[in-house]
């Protein structure tokens, strides 16, 4: 007489890990079909409910209040301004500006494929409040032929610090320039 009494041994462990998977499904497998068992109320829905209700109406698209480009054009306007203000002090500075001390500049490293020159400008506020700061920057040649002059701006530049600015000539891309400082004003 045979008895149903549980195999063990690693014969059983087999045979339990093949049927756990099988019986996991089938499990599932039950549970959707008891939960989908009602088709004689076609359109709703009585096996789901949110915890929050949902909206009448749902809110009018509105669009973004600030795409990538508006931003873009926004923060070249914005610099585009700052540069005009510098120019406009610039012009009215007789000789280098009061500034030229608190003024550096460093030429940043150039690829052959770069389109632009560019140049960092470092500018020390000694003051004790913001200060405006207007700096118009050469770019040279090995023979000191000036091939370029960008006019850069620094608005409130905070008090006790260094800020930099980045200077970019089109015109001098290509050629190994130095750039050096031509005025810079204060104010």
């Amino acid at each position: 007489m045979k008895t149903n009494l549980p195999v063990r041994g690693a014969r059983g462990r087999r045979a339990a890990r093949t049927l756990a998977p099988l019986a996991a499904a089938a499990l599932l497998f039950a549970g959707v079909a008891a939960c989908d068992s009602d088709t004689s109320s076609e359109g709703t829905d009585q096996g789901v409910h949110t915890l929050t209700p949902e909206p009448e109406e749902s809110p009018p698209e509105a669009p973004s209040p600030r795409t990538q480009r508006s931003f873009a054009a926004s923060v070249s306007a914005e610099s585009e301004r700052v540069r005009q203000e510098a120019a406009k002090r610039l012009e009215e500075v007789e000789g280098r500006g009061n500034a030229v001390g608190d003024v550096s500049v460093n030429g940043l490293p150039l690829t052959a494929s770069e389109e632009v020159r560019s140049a960092l400008v470092r500018v020390t506020n000694p003051t004790d409040e913001p200060t405006f700061f207007a700096v118009k920057v050469e770019f040279v040649d090995a023979e000191d032929k000036v091939l370029d002059t960008v006019v850069v701006g620094v608005e409130d530049a905070p008090p006790g610090r260094t800020v930099t600015v980045q200077a970019n000539s089109r015109k001098a891309a290509g050629v190994k320039t130095f750039p050096r400082v031509a005025q810079a004003e204060r104010g």
